[in-house]
């Protein structure tokens, strides 16, 4: 850990945020004019041009690619971009009856993955495989040997833990088999012709709405050489309705089901005498998006790089809600993120000149699954080696300040015990994530570094507010999580002070500031799972 009275030290230098900035920066990114800031649309040349305008203002210099030897202000990101063309013909067989389903309505078909220009499923038998988890090193597998091949997979969200609270996999905290990217990942492995993950609001974190909004859209991945190999040709989320009137149809008891999957005993069930069918042709293409990097270079190790992080895309224009508000602001969600970004890069470019390198890195496609860091993670611009943390910042809250902060997940690392420090001397307690069953920690950009050794942490707001207490926050929370999360309705607010994000800020910059003038490198609990692959690079650090 840093030491503390370094901190206490630079608490007299530490910079102010302008809670006016910060908000007019949000109003302006998540304005109509932006439509949604989606990846590759001509939304995209309107957020970087004006994120980097913002950077260059801040005094930052360029940090991405090197073009003739100088830096430019992007990573280039190829990125596979999959849409669905026009309304998709998706059929359920119930015996010899056959059931027409609704895109976005019962069920929530993706855009293929796995390379596919054409879907033409006929009659593909449904086999649900409970959890859909196979972990070896948890003496656990869902799938017992079934054959998938030509088969669709139907699955449950979340760990086996979630609902009884103990158990092989963390108790509620959710583990990176309870995440729906894994058991897609896993159904491509098995063989299967497809999955469908069944929702349930509460082991989701999320309701329909937001299922919807984020699976019916443009579908985007990394370029791969094998994509078959971690996508099944048809990934989707069917309702928890429907899914208990399919196992009803088939004599099965979806209750009674679930708990059977909550033991390592289970085994996978065919739904008999059940299939889906689907048929729609897929405009696939490889296109080109970007990360944004601004960056101060270090005075005196400039090679050894610390990176503040955050998202500028979100959600674009896409289905429209009851009022018909068909623009998906993404105000929160990560206009706040991004404006934070570009005040902290003014806060160092403007300040002391700091010993190494600190690079605010402005990622695309997270909301397709965290590809802009997944892509720098997988070519960085500054060595994984010597990049001694990452700070992200996502979904940031714009009331006033509160007592408190967390971070998404429950992992034990170094840079939350400095964070920890610094907040104490403000005041500000850390509170764990009050939801770590909804998997924040594999669904904010750190995640990709992180799973790389690289010491990284997601902040996130606390929710005991000077201003109302728990009550005020949680309310807050909740009606954003139900009302405007990945919805048209997350949109600048008027009444927003931005007060509690510029002194987030503040403990963010200190933090950061820290260990840009020490030689200290923070690392992973003894215990995580990603220590290993931290010490494997020790020798590189020096």
């Amino acid at each position: 850990m840093i030491m503390a009275a370094c901190s206490v030290v630079q608490a007299a230098d530490t910079p102010t945020f302008s809670p006016q900035r910060l908000s007019a920066e949000v109003k302006t990114l998540s304005s109509d004019a932006f439509e949604g800031r989606g990846p590759a649309t001509p939304a995209e040349t309107k957020t970087i041009d004006y994120v980097v305008a913002q950077m260059k203002a801040a005094g930052l210099q360029p940090g991405g690619d090197l073009k003739d030897g100088k830096r430019s202000w992007t990573q280039a990101v190829p990125l596979r971009r999959s849409q669905i063309v026009g309304t998709p013909t998706l059929k359920l067989s119930l015996g010899d009856k056959h059931e027409a389903l609704t895109q976005g309505e019962q069920i929530a078909v993706r855009a293929p993955m796995d390379g596919s220009t054409m879907v033409a499923v006929a009659n593909a038998p449904l086999v649900f495989v409970g959890y859909g988890v196979k972990a070896p090193e948890r003496n656990w597998d869902d799938f017992k040997g079934v054959d998938l091949h030509g088969k669709i997979a139907v699955v449950l969200v979340n760990d086996p833990d979630f609902e009884t609270g103990h158990g092989d996999f963390g108790g509620k905290a959710m583990t990176y088999y309870g995440r729906w990217t894994y058991k897609y990942e896993e159904a491509a492995r098995q063989g299967a012709l497809g999955m469908l993950v069944i929702h349930e609001t509460a082991p989701a974190s999320y309701g329909w709405a937001t299922v919807k909004n984020s699976n019916t859209n443009a579908m985007f991945d990394i370029v791969r050489d094998k994509p078959a190999a971690v996508h099944p040709e048809l990934e989707g989320w069917i309702q928890r309705d429907l899914a208990v009137q399919m196992f009803k149809h088939a004599g099965l008891d979806f209750d009674a089901l679930k708990k059977q999957a909550q033991t390592r005993d289970f085994k996978p069930v065919v739904l008999k005498g059940e299939s889906l069918s689907a048929n729609f042709k897929v405009d696939s293409e490889v296109i080109t998006s970007h990360n944004i990097v601004g960056r101060v270079e270090g005075s005196r190790r400039p090679d050894e790089t610390v990176i503040y992080s955050g998202h500028w895309d979100h959600l674009g224009v896409g289905a429209p809600d009851a009022k018909g508000d068909r623009i998906y602001n993404g105000a929160v969600d990560n206009a706040t993120g991004t404006a934070a970004l570009i005040e902290m890069g003014r806060a160092f470019a403007q300040g002391p000149k700091p010993e190494r390198s600190v690079v605010f890195l402005n990622v695309t496609a997270e909301e397709k699954g965290l590809l802009g860091s997944e892509y720098y993670a997988a070519n960085p611009l500054y060595p994984l080696a010597t990049t001694v943390g990452v700070l992200n910042m996502d979904a940031l809250d714009p009331h006033g300040p509160a007592r408190n902060f967390t971070i998404s997940g429950s992992a034990k690392l170094g840079l939350l015990d400095d964070l920890v420090t610094v907040a104490k001397q403000h005041d500000v307690v850390y509170t764990a994530d009050p939801k770590p069953e909804a998997g924040h920690f594999f669904r904010s950009d750190h995640f990709s570094f992180a799973k790389r050794g690289v010491p990284a942490v997601s902040f996130g707001s606390g929710n005991d507010w000077i201003d109302g207490g728990l009550n005020a926050g949680k309310a807050a929370e909740d009606d954003y999580t139900a009302k405007r999360y990945h919805q048209p309705a997350d949109e600048w607010q008027a009444n927003w002070p931005f007060t509690g994000m510029a002194r987030d800020l503040q403990l963010l910059y200190i933090v950061g500031d820290d260990l840009a003038n020490s030689d200290q490198w923070p690392n992973w609990g003894k215990d995580s799972e990603f220590r290993g692959t931290r010490d494997a690079s020790a020798a590189e650090r020096k």
